[in-house]
């Protein structure tokens, strides 16, 4: 078994890297697979915004002409000059049932920031502050929601077993069709819209949405600065961000709650497309987006991953009417299921508000840390 350093120009090499993990969960009904064109634009580095501020590199674990794992390393120069760190991060972990390569394949990620003078490792933790964190320690007998991580049971013993432990935690919930806020909560939520100045804004076309795009992304810059991970993001990732939020996104189930003429906050519902990436393997061309597009007209799953109210205006009730909101989105839209994606362990006031619609906890990933000795 050898690890080697990707060369990014190499289609080859870059299709190996990105098609291993559909192999390696080729028999998980629970795993969903990624956008192809997706993980693909993370290793164009003259195009993707990521490498105009940092650099990443790609390793492959190759067993004779075979993939048996994978890892990226990252160096987010935005993230470590704003926290004043020095950090990398490792991200796109995937690797077979053997915990040799699964260690070398991290501590080839330790090496490379070891060289690069940098002194803990993190993850896993992608490219955008957007991409969901960490790595499945709990509930690997469900399916993965939409755009979260999935992997096999045997991955975090296999991560400790290199020398890592917990940095955090992100805890995942669900709601069923049935469960549904208390009447009153619906009547204290108009009393609050007319004492409070709290209103709803509501969408129909994506034209509209996308107008909306840049003060939702600049209020969600500049506003949750305490959250794990943290950096600002330039106006390239912001609008990365958004093009990835539109192409997923059905207007009718995305809400903004207003105070006034300012965004208070958030209750954001997408359609759970992972079905038809799974029968497309990932991929939209030159077929797959029919399955796409049939699937955001037919599927009962949905995934909330956007529902929070900004810290200025917690405490004013607006939490109740983003929850209530949140109510009237799943009854309209049908649903089964919705999934609750990734709240922070420590965010006791979401979890609490969660609870309140009658959230049932099921999944929790782990971020992991390791010291590098430079």
């Amino acid at each position: 078994m050898r690890i080697r350093q990707l060369d990014t120009e190499n289609r080859r090499d870059v299709r190996r890297f990105v098609e291993f993990p559909f192999d390696l969960y080729a028999d998980c009904p629970q795993w969903m697979p990624p956008l192809v064109s997706g993980v693909k634009a993370t290793l164009d580095r003259r195009r993707y915004p990521f490498y105009k501020h940092s650099d990443a590199d790609f390793f492959l674990a190759e067993e004779g002409r075979d993939v048996v794992g994978r890892i990226a390393v990252l160096e987010n120069r935005r993230y470590n000059d704003y926290n004043r760190r020095k950090v990398a991060f490792f991200y796109y972990f995937d690797v077979v049932d053997d915990v040799t390569t699964a260690r070398a394949l991290l501590d080839a990620a330790a090496g490379w920031a070891a060289r690069r003078g940098l002194d803990t490792l993190y993850g896993p933790k992608g490219f955008l502050r957007t991409d969901a964190p960490g790595i499945l320690i709990e509930g690997f007998e469900h399916r993965a929601a939409l755009s979260m991580p999935y992997n096999y049971a045997y991955y975090p013993r296999f991560v400790e077993a290199a020398g890592f432990e917990k940095e955090v935690d992100y805890l995942s919930g669900y709601v069923e069709r049935g469960q549904d806020l208390e009447p009153r909560f619906y009547e204290l939520a108009e009393k609050i819209k007319e004492r409070r100045g709290f209103w709803v804004k509501t969408f129909t076309t994506k034209r509209e949405l996308r107008a909306w795009i840049p003060k939702i992304q600049k209020v969600n810059n500049e506003a949750f600065t305490q959250v794990w991970g943290y950096y600002p993001l330039d106006d390239d990732e912001v609008q990365m961000i958004g093009r990835q939020l539109l192409s997923v996104a059905d207007p009718k189930l995305m809400k903004i709650v207003m105070k006034d003429d300012d965004i208070a906050g958030f209750a954001f519902v997408f359609p759970d497309i992972s079905e038809a990436l799974k029968k497309t393997r990932g991929r939209l061309w030159p077929f797959g987006w029919i399955r796409v597009l049939a699937e955001f007209k037919r599927t009962r799953w949905m995934s909330a991953n956007g529902i929070g109210l900004l810290p200025e205006y917690q405490g004013l009730g607006g939490s109740t009417l983003l929850y209530v909101e949140f109510a009237k989105t799943l009854k309209a839209s049908h649903a089964d299921h919705c999934d609750l994606a990734q709240v922070m362990e420590t965010n006791l006031k979401s979890l609490g508000d969660m609870n309140a619609i009658g959230a049932r906890w099921y999944k929790r990933h782990r971020v992991y840390r390791r010291a590098v000795a430079v």
